[in-house]
């Protein structure tokens, strides 16, 4: 009980010097260059398996079914291994670089976002894209012109969301010693410095604050 009075009496009082908030600005950079990596190659991974896990492109019902569950069985095994194991994994193969953090948050988003889009494709309406294949037009201009449009916003914004999660999982990362904010965190921890620790974790909070914000903001746009 006098740890937890002392954490939680160090909130109202976090560690404001210049050098620290310079250093917590430093690791906020670091941490949102780790999301956004991992999120760019999440997206390579997982939009290409999104379309094809929603076999929209196969007009046979045999081969729909057949990619869905070839498809649909990889992104479940992108996805079901934590990041965090996949960091101790690439840091034992990679050592302590930026790679094995990009790698680690990449691979399992990638399996969440092929499987978020692949569904957002499959409930798109059918009835407007009636008149697409009505007028001759291939499966890949359907879902180019028709399917995608529709479904642009809601993957945007699951995207926007996947973004603020990362950034939350890139600072869980730092703990394996990759740096960032998490990794601030741990320090100042290990050294019962709860001010300073404090004043890391309102950096970590104003960072997804701002994230959200941004998001929020192109939504808006996209659905005005």
């Amino acid at each position: 009980f006098a740890a937890l009075r002392e954490i939680g009496g160090s909130l109202f009082r976090p560690d404001l010097s210049p050098s620290l908030l310079r250093n917590g600005i430093t690791a906020a950079w670091q941490t949102l260059v780790y999301a956004i990596a991992g999120l760019s190659l999440a997206l390579l991974i997982g939009f290409p398996l999104g379309i094809a896990a929603s076999g929209i492109l196969s007009r046979s019902t045999w081969s729909r079914r057949l990619n869905q569950g070839v498809f649909r069985f990889v992104l479940a095994l992108l996805r079901s291994v934590h990041e965090l194991v996949w960091a101790w994994l690439f840091v034992a193969a990679l050592g302590l670089s930026p790679m094995a953090a990009v790698l680690a948050l990449g691979i399992p988003y990638g399996g969440i976002l092929g499987r978020i889009y692949s569904e957002l494709l499959q409930d798109v309406p059918e009835e407007p894209l009636r008149g697409l294949r009505n007028s001759g037009a291939s499966e890949w201009k359907v879902f180019w012109y028709g399917r995608l449009v529709m479904a642009l916003p809601d993957m945007l914004s699951y995207t926007f969301y996947r973004l603020e999660c990362g950034i939350r999982s890139a600072a869980i990362l730092s703990f394996v010693g990759l740096g960032g904010l998490g990794f601030q965190i741990q320090i100042s921890l290990d050294d019962l410095n709860y001010e300073r620790a404090w004043t890391f974790i309102f950096i970590l909070i104003g960072l997804v604050l701002i994230v959200d914000l941004w998001s929020s903001l192109v939504r808006g746009k996209l659905t005005s």
